[in-house]
């Protein structure tokens, strides 16, 4: 593993303030997506504070990692993890999707930190495939890590992007899947089956990682895999994830994908979470 144990002691703590402070905004919204936002918390840890080359001092910086946001719903983490680094406040946290906040409801270019506008389901992977190109052309080492939802795989849009990845070799993009299994409506299984990711992405010709998305010493292993030891393909990592994780009522149910947080069940998750 490529962590130390204190080092993965102290990111597994962060997790657990982010879920807790991105369960009291949404709480203060009455508005947004919990269930995405709580799968997708160690991914988003993992590669802002270990593995992207991000540094709020210099945002512009041309030779900076990209991280894009392809499932734009879970942006309540994103912006947690980005006041995190210092791009804006984190008391920036209470104005969560009101008028003239900085922080809507899906991630937009205006937000300090965000690199791609997100939220239509299928076109983060395209953008960040184009973003790797260009980084490459301007002979750029960057990285793009393009973090995927399931509502994203039930697009053409992404399987378009999948074969352009191959056919241009592009091994700088590296794609996480946050595979929670759990939609908008129900279960990925029942509104569009999705078999074998593994051997699917495989057979388009990515390098392909499965991992635990909730272990953090995992997710570093499996980046490091694909970062340190390119080899024209493009990789991805098949993070399985809880939906809704750290709350047992949200766990894996599609009700909480966007709900508003009522008053009792805020109080259970904050003492789930083990908050005060």
């Amino acid at each position: 593993m490529s962590l130390t144990p204190e080092r993965k002691a102290f990111l597994d703590d962060l997790c657990r303030k982010f879920r807790l402070d991105v369960i009291e905004a949404l709480h203060n919204a009455q508005t947004g997506h919990p269930g995405g936002s709580l799968s997708v918390c160690e991914i988003l840890t993992t590669l802002y504070f270990e593995k992207a080359r991000i540094n709020s001092a210099q945002p512009r910086d041309p030779d900076r990692d990209r991280v894009v946001l392809c499932k734009g719903h879970a942006a309540p983490m994103l912006y947690r993890v980005l006041a995190e680094k210092g791009f804006f406040p984190v008391s920036e946290m209470k104005t969560l999707r009101r008028l003239n906040s900085i922080l809507q409801g899906h991630p937009t270019i205006h937000t300090p930190g965000v690199e791609l506008s997100t939220g239509p389901l299928g076109t983060g992977l395209s953008a960040a495939l184009g973003m790797a190109l260009g980084l490459r052309l301007s002979k750029s080492a960057a990285k793009v890590y393009a973090v995927l939802g399931d509502g994203d795989v039930n697009e053409g849009m992404v399987w378009e992007a999948c074969m352009s990845a191959v056919k241009y070799k592009a091994d700088n993009l590296i794609t996480i899947y946050d595979w929670n299994k759990v939609q908008l409506d129900g279960k990925s299984a029942d509104i569009m089956p999705q078999g074998d990711m593994n051997a699917k992405f495989s057979a388009f010709g990515w390098r392909c990682i499965p991992c635990d998305g909730h272990d953090i010493g995992a997710l570093c292993d499996a980046l490091d895999a694909l970062i340190l030891h390119p080899d024209g393909r493009p990789g991805l990592i098949l993070a399985s994830t809880i939906k809704g994780k750290g709350v047992s009522f949200m766990e894996g149910q599609s009700a909480w994908h966007g709900k508003a947080i009522g008053d009792e069940d805020y109080k259970r998750a904050v003492a789930e979470l083990g908050g005060e």
